[in-house]
């Protein structure tokens, strides 16, 4: 087991339970927008050698998909849209989408053999555990908690005849 999942096991689980679920998932969507570290793969220099473009691709843009999937649930969780929930659905399987296809794709490239990382190496040593972990955490959030969300209805979508029996 990792350290990531003890911290979370025993410290961040039992705090985000008590919280509302807005309040939980807001800190978790959050943190997802520093997933802007799978960019390095496209950046020459930053890695130890070019990446081959069918891992180093994916890799970052699939990243740039789930940070921009994670500031639209926060926004849409935090205004209590009625699709939030949704949104934070999607961003979660997108992101655990990206990393099983970036793991597929760093053994088919063998990146590991070509220590074509270099220092990059702390995002799969790292940050995919903590990413992942946190989007278990979401997901928890999600299974066990949906029911008590409520989304706020948009006054553009109020018929008028709520308005005039007012």
């Amino acid at each position: 087991m990792s350290p990531t999942r003890f911290v979370a096991h025993w410290y961040i689980a039992p705090r985000l339970a008590q919280q509302e679920l807005t309040a939980a998932l807001t800190p978790l969507l959050l943190f997802h927008t520093l997933r802007t570290i799978g960019l390095v793969f496209l950046v020459p220099g930053v890695i130890g050698g070019p990446l081959p473009d069918t891992f180093a691709v994916p890799g970052a843009y699939g990243d740039l998909l789930t940070v921009g999937l994670a500031f639209l649930a926060l926004v849409a969780l935090r205004a209590h849209w009625r699709g939030a929930l949704t949104l934070v659905w999607i961003f979660s399987l997108v992101g655990l989408l990206d990393f099983v296809y970036a793991f597929a794709q760093g053994i088919r490239n063998d990146i590991a053999a070509q220590d074509a990382l270099g220092p990059g190496w702390f995002i799969p040593t790292f940050a995919v555990p903590a990413f992942t972990v946190a989007h278990i955490l979401v997901i928890w959030l999600l299974v066990t908690r949906s029911a008590t969300y409520h989304a706020v209805e948009s006054p553009l979508r109020r018929s008028p005849r709520k308005e005039l029996s007012r």
